[in-house]
């Protein structure tokens, strides 16, 4: 699809400004050869047409249906029966039943599609265009990789006229078939990919997401992420307007950081952040915070702000550093870090490109930029680009231009600078985070690979089959892939309460069997001390909710939750409690089950305490999703959604 040489575009038109029209255009400026579909014409702007797709004198790779919803499907068979490979679907298919129904069609037939409800792609290596929007012509070229879902972003991003360009530009859309993995794994292979930028409202087949952003981190090549909907109304809006389910934010949080991948904000953070890496230019080893040099004190402390608001360190400058700094300044000035320089403006070039080499040279400064507004100087003064250029041009050090208000950004100037392969960035706090994120950059990926133990996986596969799963089992499952718990038992008399106890030792916990949310219903009592308090407890507790219950050993603090996220997996959390892991102090993300082949809990140190697994009544629902460390119990169970705290 994405290499196609030969496109049929069906729906074309001669109607000025209709949506065939502007796919013919866009078919005369591709490099494929181009085939014109519609029975109403025989020729449009002197190119012949065709009234079927049966009817092309030669098979095509690629289809661009440009119809309505009443005929999509039916010209998507037409497309398989003539034996293309690939097919775009511009429009929306909101008809009921109808994603699933092209989803049949293609995937039975073999073919890629991209779509519905999209706007296209354009391969800038081959020239490929399949469109039906107008978009810039040429596109500037670069090492940038982009998938989006949304529309509006993919046009709005090929129209940045920022300091990148692009290999691969994709508007993927609702992903009916071929997901943004399959893109990414496309960009991957093309050994001129420096930069994979993805707008995501949902993951989906997240187990190969991760696996191709796995290995994009093996590749050293960046992945910066945005993803959208993650408020209540976010959610609700994606779900409007593509039928999808939104990630939950800390779901993002742990994917991003099990993958390696910069997480950004908003447009603005993603366009900083894109061309500050694409700048080419990366920290050195050891080196660990960020400076900026300034010419304004109040703006100096603007910059300090933000970077505390978003968790940005600034470098401390060596011992060197700081003496070459202070031997340039004025009288009543500091060297620090953040720097500002402005004292009398005498020979403003010299006094800044002196103190940034200073400052880009030391050990310990991974992003040094240069943080003055950019404006037009109506004197012609051009003291601040001629420095930073001049420092650039002496090290393989990221240095950066970091403005504050892009309207105000002097065009001519910056694009000087984009030139000399400095980056520009336009806003003060995205500009902040995205040195941010190029000082931290590259990330940890966790890629550990699952082990399978084949006699374990049969044995509890079979068991979670069982009808009568309780929680004692689930704590027996635990127990059995090594995780520590705390002893524990169940009873349903006095007799065999007391006997649990002294079998897993005082104190205990002694929880009801009777309800989901025990605490709800004054169904736990925590830290008994003796028989004598046990018995009156259990007794209180079997007259309000049963006589089923289960006794625990007390253990040390801390409790591991899981949560289902829907289409981004499953999420492992541990806190002070369930509102703790709920809170997130420390999350993990897991795929869900039936994902792909080693999925499961990935290994990570929960500050060396007793995990806890929760006794709810619905626990092995959640295991049977997520599947154990090592991915064994994938596919043991239907899709149930229950959260255990």
């Amino acid at each position: 699809m994405l290499g196609a040489r030969s496109v049929a575009l069906v729906g074309a038109s001669a109607r000025p400004d209709s949506f065939g029209a502007r796919m013919v255009v866009e078919g005369v400026r591709s490099s494929a050869r181009m085939h014109l579909v519609n029975p109403r014409y025989e020729h449009i702007n002197g190119v012949a047409c065709v009234p079927s797709l049966a009817a092309l004198d030669e098979p095509v790779d690629l289809v661009l249906l440009g119809v309505p919803d009443a005929a999509l499907r039916d010209e998507l068979e037409a497309a398989a029966a003539a034996g293309a490979r690939g097919a775009v679907v511009f429009g929306s298919a909101h008809a009921p039943g109808l994603r699933a129904e092209i989803s049949a069609v293609a995937t039975a037939a073999g073919m890629a599609l991209c779509g519905a409800g999209c706007m296209g792609f354009v391969n800038n290596v081959t020239g490929l265009r399949a469109l039906g929007y107008l978009e810039p012509n040429p596109l500037a070229a670069g090492g940038v990789s982009l998938i989006t879902h949304s529309g509006s972003a993919f046009s709005t991003l090929l129209r940045a006229n920022r300091g990148f360009g692009f290999r691969l530009a994709v508007s993927s859309g609702q992903e009916l078939v071929t997901g943004a993995a399959d893109y990414v794994d496309y960009a991957l292979d093309d050994p001129g990919t420096t930069l994979i930028a993805l707008l995501l409202e949902t993951p989906r087949a997240v187990s190969r997401l991760r696996a191709a952003l796995h290995r994009a981190a093996e590749q050293d090549v960046p992945v910066v992420i945005l993803s959208v909907g993650h408020s209540p109304r976010g959610r609700e809006m994606v779900a409007a307007h593509s039928g999808a389910l939104a990630g939950e934010d800390i779901g993002w949080q742990a994917f991003c950081a099990q993958t390696g991948a910069v997480r950004v904000s908003d447009m603005t953070e993603l366009c900083d952040t894109i061309e500050l890496f694409e700048s080419g230019r990366r920290r050195r080893p050891g080196s660990v915070g960020i400076a900026t040099v300034h010419d304004s004190g109040a703006e100096r402390a603007l910059c300090a702000d933000l970077a505390h608001d978003l968790g940005v360190a600034f470098a401390e400058l060596g011992d060197t550093t700081l003496t070459t700094i202070t031997d340039l300044l004025d009288e009543g000035l500091l060297a620090t870090n953040p720097l500002d320089l402005w004292g009398t403006g005498a020979d403003t070039r010299t006094l800044f490109s002196s103190s940034l080499k200073a400052i880009v040279d030391d050990p310990a400064v991974a992003v040094t930029a240069l943080a003055v507004d950019l404006v037009s100087e109506f004197d012609g003064d051009t003291a601040y680009p001629d420095a930073v250029i001049e420092v650039a041009a002496t090290t393989d050090s990221p240095i950066a231009v970091l403005a504050s208000v892009p309207s105000a950004v002097d065009r001519p100037t910056a694009e000087r600078l984009r030139s000399n392969g400095i980056a520009v960035l336009e806003n003060a706090r995205s500009g902040i985070a995205a040195l941010g994120h190029l000082a931290a950059w590259p990330l940890t990926a966790g890629t550990t690979a699952a082990l399978i133990d084949p006699d374990r996986q049969r044995r509890w596969v079979s068991r979670l089959a069982a009808p009568d799963w309780d929680a004692h089992a689930a704590f027996a499952l635990l127990a059995d892939y090594g995780i520590a718990i705390a002893a524990t038992g169940v009873a349903d008399d006095l007799d065999d309460v007391l006997a649990v106890a002294d079998t897993v030792g005082y104190p205990v916990a002694l929880k009801t069997s009777a309800a989901d949310h025990k605490s709800d219903v004054g169904g736990v009592v925590l830290g008994i001390a003796d028989a004598t308090a046990l018995s009156q407890s259990y007794r209180s507790m079997a007259d309000r909710l049963g006589p089923a219950v289960s006794v625990h050993a007390m253990a040390q603090a801390g409790v591991v939750g899981m949560q289902h996220l829907g289409h981004a997996g499953n999420l492992r959390g541990s806190g002070c409690g369930g509102t703790g892991v709920v809170a997130g102090h420390q999350h993990m993300h897991i795929a869900a089950a039936g994902q792909g082949r080693g999925d499961g809990v990935q290994s990570g140190a929960l500050d060396g305490r007793v995990v806890v697994f929760g006794d709810h009544q619905n626990s092995h629902e959640i295991l049977q999703k997520a599947g154990t460390q090592s991915g064994e119990l994938s596919g043991a169970a239907g899709d149930r959604s229950n959260e255990a705290r």
